[in-house]
């Protein structure tokens, strides 16, 4: 009995290339054929008969199949995966000026790249349904690396631990993919325990705040708050939650004022009026309107201006002041179309989890970007969040590697729904 479906459905596959639709295919017809089986057996047929006549409705094994590797065959977004080429390449104008003490910036910049695009094309290549499974891993892997950074620092940059791994600096940014991954698994599923999520996210936001970096904190509860109010909860538990949050935010943020020390005050009260604390935490304020104001639409190219973090945190201000305010405006365009094409995107998946995953890296990576314009427009305090693929650092370039990476690992199987046994 059982032989001619499988015949039925070797034969459907084997006109399908990708071994990822054949699975999907081969389970989505079993349904239809136990529906029709069970349909027609209610009619007074035998077993027998019905499953051969539900496999005789289904049609010819070789049109299905080839009309199955038409629908579901893996596709590249080649939007996004051009604006990513594009934006890496804007990231090596400031190495062009930038050469502190002899250090090959140039050949480390591009040697980040090419690991990043590796890591961003590779993780597009792995069904990303096979992570659903592994909440708790991740979960567990990005508490375990704030946790090693807290209670055995090796060294401290900018006040916030490390942690070296041969070459590389583990710093708490890089818990931020696991927790993401994590997070997006928690808020697919349905019936999550709302009380178990806050008390996750009150722990991990306290360990990153142990760990001495505020933008990661930030950066961090936004990408947790979008990604609530984008699952299947109920809104009055959405609206109860947000209202719970702010009032929480606002209390701490009372606090923190107040218990901040006179330099800490005067730093924040810097960016309501630069003028008066010019001498002070007004200065980069003031240096960076003047950085832009002097740039002009084509640049001082060749022009020797120091600008503090000019290829990090502050990459923009020395890309629009040594190339202009057309090539500022391009690089702003790209990477707008960038966040954009991955909110086009959301539309085009069919599966909650997949629709979850673009939700969190498209939140990861708007709230860089923005932010990080923002800042050095002044129209928002300055802080340490960089600009996505532009700002020099490994770490960070890997990060948005791996959020535009599983992008495009869902957009390749858009039309595949459900967990990969």
């Amino acid at each position: 009995m059982a032989d001619k479906r499988k015949t039925f459905l070797e034969g459907v596959q084997s006109h399908i290339k990708s071994s990822e639709a054949r699975d999907f295919v081969a389970c989505e017809l079993n349904d239809h054929i136990d529906s029709a089986k069970e349909r027609i057996m209610k009619s007074g047929k035998t077993e027998l008969e019905a499953e051969e006549e539900a496999v005789k409705q289904m049609g010819n094994p070789a049109k299905l199949g080839m009309d199955f590797n038409n629908i579901h065959r893996p596709k590249v977004d080649w939007w996004l995966a051009g604006l990513l080429l594009i934006t890496v390449s804007f990231s090596l104008l400031p190495m062009f000026t930038w050469n502190v003490d002899g250090s090959p910036w140039l050949m480390k910049k591009v040697i980040t790249i090419f690991l990043g695009l590796f890591v961003a094309f590779g993780l597009m290549m792995l069904d990303y349904r096979k992570i659903f499974r592994y909440q708790w891993l991740f979960l567990g892997l990005g508490v375990l690396i704030l946790l090693w950074l807290i209670l055995w620092p090796v060294q401290y940059i900018n006040g916030a631990p490390s942690v070296y791994v041969g070459p590389l600096s583990i710093e708490s940014i890089m818990a931020l993919p696991f927790l993401y991954l994590g997070w997006s698994i928690l808020f697919s599923r349905e019936g999550f325990k709302m009380w178990k999520a806050a008390i996750l996210f009150i722990g991990t936001a306290f360990l990153f705040l142990m760990s001495v970096n505020l933008s990661v904190v930030f950066i961090y509860s936004i990408m947790v708050f979008v990604m609530m109010w984008g699952s299947r909860m109920e809104l009055k538990k959405k609206t109860a939650v947000s209202a719970s949050a702010f009032l929480v935010a606002a209390v701490y943020g009372f606090l923190f004022v107040t218990a901040t020390q006179e330099y800490q005050q005067a730093r924040l009260l810097a960016y309501l009026n630069p003028a008066r604390f010019a001498d002070s935490g007004g200065y980069m304020y003031l240096r960076l309107k003047e950085t832009f104001s002097q740039a002009g639409w084509f640049g001082q190219f060749g022009k020797q201006e120091f600008i503090p973090a000019g290829h990090t945190d502050f990459v923009f201000a020395s890309i629009t002041y040594q190339f202009g305010w057309i090539t500022g405006l391009i690089l702003f365009i790209v990477l707008l179309s960038l966040m954009g094409r991955m909110v086009i995107v959301i539309s085009k998946v069919k599966d909650p989890f997949g629709k979850m995953l673009i939700l969190g890296s498209v939140t990861l990576f708007s709230v860089q970007f923005l932010y990080n314009v923002g800042m050095l427009l002044g129209l928002l305090p300055l802080t340490g969040i960089s600009l996505p693929f532009i700002s020099y650092g490994l770490m960070p370039t890997l990060l948005n590697s791996i959020v535009v990476g599983i992008v495009l690992s869902v957009y390749r199987r858009k039309d595949l729904i459900g967990e990969v046994v």
